[in-house]
């Protein structure tokens, strides 16, 4: 991707709200593949952040960087990290330009189409640019509006499977989730195409969503993608930077626990039912109040019908299992143990 190759052609997946920082992204580079930190509400924990002191954009920026200098440090030399960066955030210029400057090799970004990306990280040509897209449509028109306005082509792109991805989908509704025409069976082929034919260029087409083993891998290979993004396996591993309930969360889950929910960002989102999850399905949630106005479209911030996300996903990150919201891939019935990095990449490419 740009100037940046890993060993593995594998995306450990951004997961937010600390569910993917230094620790899991750090040691997924030093194993070989690309470790992303997922940039949004990095901060919750850390000292820089005063609820009191409404400096959660300021002190987010800061921990960006902190937390790839962390990562760093554990990728060594050659290691490849990524940071995930969501268009739908109220400070998504911030978190993209504290990426850039944190030294972050490539920033990949969705939850929304990236239009302005290249504008936040003119000064770092270095840094690859990644959209996240569900068909070849909105991949041509982000590079048509990029060429135009930048003179900039993405380096790669992400084709991202409602159906099966984990946390906020590829989808601006619940009848488009199960739409075939996001299918990675269909969309995958379709950016490929754009990207041999109209776009004449030679860079990967990377799939996500549902990716779990080999198998899996070699399915999107026959596809056209040159590489597979994971997030939910690589969460439950040994180095991954939730709390161990969090994990015994995914576990524990079963194909039934797995639900559709209407986020606050307006998305559908894949998550598993538990007590705050099965409450909010009843129309009957309570909320702790909004402590970062993180997103630039919140229902609960304009009508409080729903939740604050931000304080349900801190929750899911700290084990509060009567109070999170526990995000999750359709294939997280399939986790039966924690693993370690090594051994799911191990798995993927035994040779």
């Amino acid at each position: 991707m740009g100037k940046h190759q890993a060993r593995y052609p594998l995306i450990q997946g951004g997961m937010g709200v600390g569910i993917s920082g230094a620790n899991l992204a750090g040691h997924v580079s030093r194993c070989g593949a690309i470790g992303t930190i997922a940039s949004v509400g990095l901060c919750h924990d850390s000292p820089h952040f005063s609820i009191k002191k409404h400096n959660y954009f300021e002190a987010n920026a800061i921990v960006i960087k902190e937390v790839l200098a962390q990562a760093r440090a554990i990728a060594g030399e050659g290691g490849v990290l990524a940071v995930n960066c969501m268009v739908a955030l109220t400070d998504y210029d911030t978190q993209v330009r504290a990426s850039a400057e944190g030294g972050a090799d490539i920033i990949i970004s969705g939850a929304g189409l990236p239009l302005r990306l290249p504008e936040y990280t003119k000064d770092f040509p270095d840094v690859a640019l990644v959209p996240i897209v569900s068909s070849a449509k909105a991949a041509s028109l982000i590079t048509r509006r990029w060429e135009k306005q930048y003179g900039r082509r993405p380096d790669a792109f992400v084709v991202e499977e409602p159906a099966t991805a984990g946390g906020h989908l590829g989808a601006m509704t619940m009848e488009q989730v199960y739409d075939p025409a996001l299918s990675l069976a269909t969309a995958v082929p379709g950016v490929v195409r754009f990207v041999s034919e109209e776009m004449q260029a030679d860079i990967p087409v990377i799939a996500a969503g549902g990716i779990w083993d080999r198998s899996d891998v070699l399915r999107a290979f026959e596809l056209g993608a040159r590489g597979v993004q994971m997030g939910t396996r690589f969460a439950c591993t040994e180095e991954g930077d939730a709390s161990d309930r969090f994990k015994q969360a995914y576990i524990d889950a079963t194909e039934d626990d797995v639900v559709l929910i209407h986020s606050p960002a307006g998305l559908p989102g894949r998550a598993i039912r538990n007590p705050f999850v099965a409450r909010y399905l009843e129309g009957n949630v309570t909320s702790s109040p909004c402590f970062a106005n993180c997103l630039t479209h919140c229902r609960y911030r304009k009508t409080r019908e729903t939740f604050c996300i931000a304080a349900a996903l801190v929750e899911a990150f700290k084990g509060n299992w009567e109070e999170g919201l526990f995000f999750c891939g359709s294939n997280v019935s399939k986790v039966k143990k924690i693993e370690k990095v090594s051994e799911v990449i191990s798995e993927l490419f035994p040779e």
